[in-house]
C-alpha cells in the first residue's frame, strides 16, 4: 500500500505544479463591455431603395452629359469621415456606381444585419450623370447616343456606406466584407479608429521624411524631363490619385 502512494506521488505533484495538460488556475481580466447609451436606433433601420432614374419635371428634358473624370480623380474633400463614428465602406479609388450596386448593397446588407439593434445609411447620392451610348451596329457618326443609364462618381477616400448601433467591428466586418470585393472600384471596411489611426500615419510620414528625392519634387523641378510625357493629374496630385 505504501508502495503505491509513493508510485502516485510524482503524478499528483505534478498535477498540483500544472504538468500533464492541466492549468492551474488564476484570476483572468477581461475588458469591460462597451456601452451603447448614446445609440438610437431609427425608425428605418436599413438602407432606403435608391431611384434608377432621376425624377427630372414634366416640362424639363434630362440632360446629356460629358464623362467629367475630374469628378472621379482627386481626394475626397467633403464625405469623408464617418458621421456615427463607428464603421463603413470608404473607396480607396475612384470609380462610379451604377444602379445595380446600390441594389447589391441594399439587399445585401438588409439581409445579413440584425434589425434590433443595427442600422445603415447611405453617404452617396443616387445615380444622377447620364451615360449615353450608341445603338449596336450603328455606324460613326449621328451625334450623341441616348441615354442609357444614370451613375454616381466617387473620390478616393469617399464614404459609400454607414453601418452602426450596437455591434463591434468584427461583427460589422462580417457584413460589409461581402460587399466590399463586389464594388467597381477598390474599397475597404474602416472603423474610426482605423481612419484616425490612418491620417495621423499619413502625416507622421510626410513630416518625418528624409529623402528630399521624393515624386513630388522630381515633378516641380523637371528631373530626366519629365515634363514630356507626365500629365496635368501628375502635376496636380504627383502620381497619388491615377
Amino acid at each position: 500500500m505504501l508502495g503505491n502512494c509513493e508510485k502516485l506521488r510524482p503524478m499528483l505533484t505534478g498535477l498540483m505544479n500544472g504538468r500533464f495538460g492541466q492549468q492551474i488556475a488564476g484570476m483572468k481580466f477581461f475588458a469591460p463591455p462597451i456601452k451603447y447609451n448614446n445609440i438610437q436606433i431609427p425608425e428605418k433601420p436599413k438602407l432606403r431603395f435608391m431611384e434608377k432614374v432621376p425624377q427630372l419635371p414634366s416640362n424639363l428634358r434630362a440632360p446629356k452629359m460629358q464623362k467629367k473624370l475630374k469628378w472621379m480623380r482627386g481626394p475626397e474633400l467633403v464625405h469623408n469621415s464617418l458621421v456615427h463614428k463607428q464603421y463603413g465602406i470608404v473607396a480607396t479609388c475612384g470609380g462610379r456606381l451604377r444602379w445595380g450596386h446600390y441594389e447589391m448593397l441594399r439587399l445585401t446588407i438588409g439581409r445579413k444585419m440584425d434589425t434590433s439593434r443595427m442600422f445603415a445609411i447611405w453617404r452617396v447620392e443616387a445615380p444622377w450623370q447620364p451615360v449615353t451610348k450608341q445603338g449596336q451596329g450603328q455606324r460613326m457618326g449621328g451625334g450623341k447616343g441616348a441615354i442609357d443609364h444614370y451613375v454616381t462618381p466617387v473620390k478616393s477616400g469617399r464614404v459609400i456606406v454607414e453601418l452602426a448601433g450596437e455591434l463591434e467591428f468584427i461583427e460589422a466586418k462580417q457584413i460589409l466584407d461581402i460587399v466590399c470585393p463586389k464594388l467597381p472600384f477598390k474599397a475597404m471596411v474602416v472603423s474610426q479608429e482605423m481612419l484616425e489611426n490612418m491620417k495621423a500615419e499619413e502625416r507622421r510620414l510626410e513630416q518625418e521624411n528624409q529623402n528630399p528625392w521624393n515624386f513630388k519634387y522630381i515633378i516641380q523641378n523637371n528631373l530626366g524631363g519629365c515634363h514630356r510625357w507626365l500629365s496635368p493629374v501628375d502635376h496636380k496630385w504627383f502620381g497619388k490619385y491615377n
